[in-house]
């Protein structure tokens, strides 16, 4: 019998989905079906504020009508000629990213792992060619309860065993230390280590920021010991702290830039490295590549994207209501709340208890959250969020911490 999908509400999607798609995710039992703003709707006509913005990837707000009218123009005209060709917006994307960050040269590929990948072969390329390690001898040093995409190569150097477990034989050459731990990183180099991957603020483990001045440490000691500094900022970046970067507040900078997610809008994959020509001009053609990597829609969307978030001044709505919001959320008061910290729109409320229950109490009061290491309610809205839906949200989170 055919779906009639008009006469379809939440649980008939639920069931669907449970019996034909594979269960890799948890998510909560909201499916949907259209959204604006900071606003999305269910099958079922219920209206929530949405505080995750698909992990950071809509900053710019779902379904943005400027970077919406970029995508539609586009597809009228060309969207994938892959990279056997040139197009009229990868050009223009290279030299916009240059201008917005500074950074030489840019490889632009489409997910946040696939530009990890990226710059993990680009620091050990580097380290043969340029710094001379012996071949297959390259150190990569990676930080504990990192994140950074669920690749064999990524969950190699994972410390979640949920992340590996079933998926060995794993990638050697990664050495792991302490997030935040400057002495350790400077006793971990050795004359093969190549670079230094780290998130500025890790956000799968829970928002967890490091002591004052790591990075700007780690910065000085990846210099001194001819290390590439790699900062993945796919979720941290493009204003989510309340920066450009999140490396911007420790006054540094990186010698590779990884993003991606919010770099289109939400509309369509774009990530990408950024780096030196030292660094990125280690490829030559056929070493690296991908078939949709710097395609035509994708560039065109990235472009109005960022000229979207520097035009509204999104980065500095997030520092400012980012603020406002920590303040607010730091007058809750209950045994099972642990600590609430953050930087721009970017928080976790870390709890004593199991956070799933709390994330969907928020569902039935109109908040959309996820639960993240378990015990750590993240939130992270849109950046065009109001002072008002602030204050909105803010009412439903108090209710559901202090059960009301």
């Amino acid at each position: 019998m055919p779906i009639t999908e008009e006469r379809m509400q939440t649980q008939d999607f639920v069931e669907l989905e449970n019996a034909f798609g594979a269960h890799n995710y948890h998510p909560l039992d909201v499916v949907i079906e259209r959204a604006e703003g900071v606003w999305v709707y269910d099958v079922d006509g219920k209206r929530y504020l949405d505080c995750l913005a698909a992990y950071s990837a809509v900053n710019q707000g779902h379904c943005h009508p400027e970077i919406l009218k970029t995508l539609t123009d586009q597809a009228h005209k060309v969207t994938l000629t892959s990279r056997a060709f040139r197009n009229d917006q990868l050009p223009l994307l290279y030299k916009e990213l240059h201008d917005l960050t500074g950074f030489d040269m840019t490889l632009p590929m489409n997910t946040g792992a696939e530009a990890v990948e990226t710059a993990v072969k680009a620091a050990r390329k580097w380290g043969y060619t340029v710094k001379g390690i012996p071949e297959g001898k390259a150190e990569i040093i990676v930080c504990a309860n990192n994140f950074h995409g669920r690749t064999v190569t990524i969950v190699s150097f994972s410390t979640d065993e949920q992340y590996r477990l079933g998926f060995g034989p794993f990638t050697p050459g990664f050495k792991v230390i302490p997030f935040g731990d400057v002495r350790a990183l400077r006793e971990a180099i050795t004359p093969n280590t190549c670079a230094f991957l780290v998130e500025p603020i890790q956000g799968e483990a829970g928002i967890v920021i490091p002591p004052a001045g790591f990075l700007k440490h780690a910065a000085e000691i990846c210099q001194e010991n001819r290390v590439l500094l790699m900062t993945d900022e796919i979720q941290s970046g493009l204003g989510r702290t309340g920066k450009l970067f999140a490396y911007m507040h420790d006054g540094i900078r990186p010698d590779v830039l990884i993003v991606g997610k919010a770099l289109a809008g939400g509309f369509y994959p774009v990530s990408a490295v950024l780096a030196s020509k030292e660094i990125l001009g280690v490829f030559k053609p056929g070493d690296h590549g991908s078939t949709f990597g710097g395609n035509p829609l994708g560039c065109a969307v990235a472009r109005t994207a960022l000229r979207v978030l520097v035009r509204e001044k999104m980065v500095e709505r997030s520092a400012e209501l980012g603020a406002y919001f920590l303040d607010k959320l730091h007058t809750l008061r209950s045994p099972d709340l642990r600590e609430v910290r953050g930087r721009g729109l970017w928080i976790g409320i870390e709890l004593n208890s199991p956070a799933r229950p709390y994330c969907e109490a928020l569902k039935r009061e109109g908040v959309l959250c996820k639960e993240t290491h378990d015990r750590v309610i993240r939130i992270a809205p849109p950046l065009v969020i109001t002072r008002e839906e602030v204050d909105w949200a803010f009412e439903r989170i108090r209710k559901v911490i202090e059960k009301d």
